[in-house]
């Protein structure tokens, strides 16, 4: 896991920034690939313009990613992937909690990785998919100056609020499922709860520093 988020930030925030954004009313029926296009332009030309964001400000950082980021990320659906079937095993307030503390997690990950964006391309991969689909992947390739291309591919679900995404795989790993074996531990050790009580504290150690 530890290998995989390094991996991220050395991706840096383009990997976040092309997955998913702000959706005005206007582009309600934008479609995925047009939707990671935009935001990427958005959330880019912020990240060069905002001396905060610049300067490694983690509240401006937080800022960018709430407001243009974290509204377009189904977290629900992220968490039920981390858990595979433990979701099932629980009650609605559990998987409540965990998806609470699953998206802090990931809003903070996310954040890490924003902080470090300085001169990456994003080239985008033609979109293989048909119109009915409503389950696709937007492949990308962050391209860094003096560094070897980083594939990153964003899987995005339709939902009645438009197009979100559901995770990010990055060189062929996803990010979401990759948590699986480390949930599966903690819950086996500790139960749901205990697997709450873990991430629960991890984000306020996190907060605290």
């Amino acid at each position: 896991m530890q290998r995989l988020i390094q991996r991220l930030c050395r991706g840096a925030a383009v990997i976040v920034v092309a997955a998913a954004g702000a959706v005005p009313v206007a582009h309600a029926q934008e479609g995925p690939e047009a939707l990671v296009k935009r935001v990427s332009q958005d959330v880019i030309a912020t990240i060069k313009s905002d001396p905060l964001v610049q300067a490694g400000n983690q509240a401006r950082i937080r800022e960018v990613m709430e407001s243009k980021l974290a509204p377009n990320f189904d977290f629900t659906r992220m968490t039920a992937l981390a858990m595979g079937r433990n979701w099932r095993a629980a009650t609605p307030e559990q998987q409540q909690r965990l998806t609470d503390e699953f998206r802090t997690l990931l809003v903070r990950t996310y954040s890490s990785a924003l902080a470090k964006y300085r001169d990456e391309v994003i080239e985008y991969k033609p979109l293989r998919a048909n119109p009915a689909d409503t389950d696709v992947t937007v492949r990308t390739a962050v391209l860094k100056p003096g560094g070897a291309p980083i594939q990153i591919d964003y899987s995005m679900g339709k939902t009645a609020a438009g197009w979100k995404a559901d995770d990010v795989i990055v060189g062929g790993v996803s990010l979401v499922t990759n948590y699986r074996d480390e949930f599966n531990e903690q819950i086996k050790s500790g139960g749901i709860d205990g697997l709450i009580k873990t991430l629960a504290d991890k984000n306020k150690g996190a907060a605290a520093k």
